[in-house]
């Protein structure tokens, strides 16, 4: 089950984010970006 959360970022990290999410091919949305850059984030810290 999905929470929501909130968050505060820089807003140059924010702009990168939208530019990101600006092509629907690779992430859906900001949430969908940030889940997978923390998944990614995740599995590097568990190995």
């Amino acid at each position: 089950m999905k929470k929501p959360i909130s968050a505060t970022l820089e807003e140059e990290l924010i702009k990168w984010i939208d530019e990101q999410c600006s092509n629907k091919e690779k992430y859906r949305n900001r949430s969908h970006l940030i889940e997978i850059a923390l998944a990614k984030m995740r599995e590097k810290e568990e190995k």
